[in-house]
């Protein structure tokens, strides 16, 4: 970070700027270094300021996130056990999973349109409260003839979902500064990362595969509860403490968005110009393909698993969890990394290429017999696959500029859900047919397609252009090529328009 001190002409503007003081950064508006007036329409750099708060708002996200995600695979990766307990088929249990990817897909548009009029703490609050009414209604549901019921309250948590799947990048540009956007995006999808490690590694521990029915709903019922209990808590959490946005912008580009009257954008019109973005239309369809594969294994791995090694449902959450813990790691270091190099489209395509390179790897060692062999496969895999998935997020930052963050994401989660759905689908009858191997091959074959269309992806990076143009004019004005504009720059009693 740099801080900037505004230096006027006169000792006078030298003490207000010092009794002001503001953090100053060069933001990434569209701004022209030739016409400073563009700046905030009267010739001013807008005053900026970073909020230690933002730290909190952005683990607080991360860990509701988390409480979410852990219910999407839960049901999953002790497929077998549910299957006994409701005494339905492994498809149906599949479709516990499968209902997050199917309901992100209609209500996507109505919550990217509700996010752009009511913004972030309404969007939280809405997620948080539907996850925790699910997770309650799941505690009601520990009956065997009662799956209808464990299944609307997995619907209302796939509802909280769409909620919050795409607002990490969101969060991250709302909050923080430009060189800490990268890293604070790979934040909140790491707390939806980790939600889905827990998914994997607890509900085998919690809910042991005994034969007893009343032992049976014991331990489904005490899964339930802690997920209940937390869910709460963290609806309280947010309901106190998770603000909208900060006072003052942290960029000149957040700066520049609010003093825009809402008269003057349009949702359907931003909507349509990304479609119409050929670079953002080769990434949706890649980043889906990606992520899909990963919903499709992450699905189907008792399943895989088991077929290869009979009994050993533990060891399958921990094959997960080994998969989504070494992606956290990936997502945290191509996070710094992006911050760091700004090398969007090469990076994006070096890890495109490798999640190839370890879904082809982790399907050739699954029959050799060795579960060590597959837990050090897995990780490989995860750690590209799953570490994916912040880049996808702010390389689509970088290519739709200045577009709402929240709608680009919005578009990039809708492709993954649809893939998913398809892939998981596909693959799950390809394993009941032909064995793992040629369910593995099927995703292989797409991970391919995905790398030869990420490496024709134009890298047009429209957010670090402005940033470049808007630190020029910044830098023009403070070395004091415009002494007008010192007052100003100075006087943060007058905020940026709230519009």
């Amino acid at each position: 970070m740099i801080e900037k001190q505004a230096i006027g002409n006169t000792e006078q503007n030298e003490d207000e700027t010092k009794a002001d003081l503001v953090k100053l950064e060069g933001g990434d508006a569209v701004l022209n270094a030739e016409d400073p007036g563009q700046l905030d329409g009267h010739g001013a750099v807008q005053p900026t300021r970073l909020y230690k708060r933002r730290w909190m708002i952005v683990l607080l996200f991360s860990s509701y996130s988390l409480c979410n995600s852990f219910q999407w695979i839960q049901y999953g990766i002790i497929n077998n056990i549910f299957m006994k307990f409701y005494s339905v088929d492994a498809f149906t249990i599949d479709w516990m999973s499968m209902i997050y990817m199917l309901t992100y897909i209609p209500f996507i548009f109505p919550v990217t349109w509700l996010l752009d009029k009511k913004g972030l703490r309404v969007i939280a609050l809405v997620a948080t409260a539907l996850n925790c009414a699910g997770t309650w209604i799941k505690v009601a549901s520990v009956k065997p003839n009662l799956f209808a019921v464990t299944f609307l309250g997995q619907f209302c948590c796939s509802f909280a979902q769409v909620f919050s799947l795409g607002m990490p990048s969101m969060i991250a540009s709302v909050w923080f500064g430009s060189e800490e956007v990268s890293t604070a995006c790979s934040i909140g999808v790491f707390g939806s990362q980790l939600g889905i490690a827990i998914g994997f590694l607890v509900p085998p521990i919690l809910v042991p595969n005994v034969d007893d029915m009343d032992e049976l709903a014991h331990h489904i019922s005490v899964m339930f509860y802690i997920t209940a209990a937390v869910a709460t808590l963290l609806f309280i959490l947010v309901v106190c403490v998770f603000q909208e946005r900060p006072p003052l912008p942290p960029t000149q580009a957040q700066a520049t968005a609010r003093s825009i009257p809402s008269g003057q954008y349009s949702y359907t019109a931003s909507v349509l110009r990304l479609l119409r973005n050929r670079p953002f239309i080769l990434l949706i369809i890649t980043y889906g393909l990606n992520v899909g594969c990963f919903y499709a294994v992450g699905t189907l791995l008792n399943r895989i698993i088991i077929e290869h090694y009979p009994g050993e449902e533990v060891n399958a959450g921990r094959i997960g969890l080994t998969i989504v813990i070494a992606g956290m790691v990936g997502s945290l270091i191509c996070g710094i990394w992006l911050d760091k190099t700004k090398t969007y489209k090469q990076t994006t395509l070096a890890v495109y290429f490798m999640s190839l390179v370890g879904m082809i790897v982790f399907a050739a060692t699954l029959s050799l017999g060795h579960l060590w062999v597959v837990f050090i496969t897995a990780g490989a895999l995860g750690f590209f696959m799953t570490g994916y998935l912040p880049l996808g997020f702010e390389f689509a930052v970088e290519l739709t500029f200045p577009e709402c963050e929240g709608t680009s994401s919005g578009l990039l989660n809708c492709s993954a859900q649809v893939f998913g759905i398809i892939f998981t689908i596909s693959q799950g009858k390809i394993i009941d047919r032909f064995g793992t191997l040629a369910g593995n091959i099927f995703l292989c074959v797409f991970l391919l397609i995905g790398t030869v269309m990420t490496g024709l992806i134009k890298s047009d990076l429209r957010r670090q252009k402005a940033n470049m143009l808007a630190k020029a004019a910044a830098a023009k004005q403070m070395s004091g090529q415009d002494y007008g504009t010192t007052t100003l720059i100075s006087n943060p009693q007058t905020p940026p328009s709230q519009a």
